[in-house]
């Protein structure tokens, strides 16, 4: 894993974190959830809206997916063993149909640790979060809507936190405060195959997109890795996700 290329950019791909077979139970689960809502896999009249969250039992094929040996090392590799909480709770399924229709959840933004009202909110330490991690349970192409990212943009992040102070604020605003050239970095696509992992610094900003210009669902789930305490910042710290956090922090190294 190129722990240096995460720090820079924020973010890294496990490819076949999961075997294909445990990310097929994983959509059987999710298909019997949508058939609850009364969406069926084989009428595409019943996929009627451009996304369903399908709340999945935990367990079973998604307790296999987030406990894989080469995905809890990366995340050991990028937090440091025994600081982070498990298990992921991988088993929320976000199921994107082909769809021309806004589906009213884009919009730059990074992820909060906690409710703050109206929004999540996060702070600079990131207290609560280790990581985003996306797990990919369908194939997912440049027409499924897949989650844009900007590369490096965690790293103008923590002025912006640190300024606002130990309440921080929530992901929305901060993108609403970054500088427009941030957003106009290069960016990455979240695609892959079925069994693919994207560990993301919890300060990345992304996306989702639309429209889903592809010919079948594109089922995902995107957890937080949680680390109850957050990250020391005095320059101790010897996790990667805290380096990043150092290095935005301090504009000699933010380069």
């Amino acid at each position: 894993m190129d722990v240096e290329g995460f720090v820079r950019d924020g973010h890294v791909v496990i490819r076949r974190a999961f075997d294909a077979d445990v990310a097929a139970a994983c959509r059987e689960v999710i298909w019997s959830v949508l058939e609850s809502h009364g969406i069926d896999r084989a009428d595409r009249g019943t996929w009627r809206a451009p996304k369903v969250d399908a709340a999945c039992p935990p367990g079973g094929p998604f307790a296999a997916a987030a406990s894989g040996a080469v995905l809890v090392g990366a995340i050991d590799a990028l937090i440091g063993a025994g600081r982070w909480q498990a298990p992921i709770p991988a088993h929320g399924g976000t199921v994107k149909f082909p769809f021309e229709d806004w589906p009213g959840d884009t919009g730059w933004h990074i992820e909060g640790n906690r409710w703050g009202g109206e929004d999540y909110w996060t702070d600079a330490r990131s207290t609560g979060r280790g990581l985003t991690a996306f797990f990919l349970f369908s194939d997912v192409g440049r027409n499924d809507a897949p989650t844009r990212l900007v590369s490096g943009s965690h790293l103008s992040v923590p002025p912006i936190l640190a300024a606002a102070g130990p309440a921080g604020m929530s992901g929305g605003a901060v993108a609403e405060r970054l500088r427009p050239s941030v957003l106009h970095r290069p960016v990455t696509h979240a695609t892959g195959r079925a069994g693919d992992v994207y560990l993301l610094h919890p300060f990345l900003v992304h996306t989702a997109t639309w429209p889903h210009t592809g010919t079948t669902p594109r089922m995902m789930s995107q957890p937080g890795i949680a680390v109850p305490d957050g990250f020391d910042l005095d320059g101790t710290d010897p996790s990667p996700v805290a380096e990043a956090i150092v290095r935005g922090l301090t504009p000699t190294r933010n380069r």
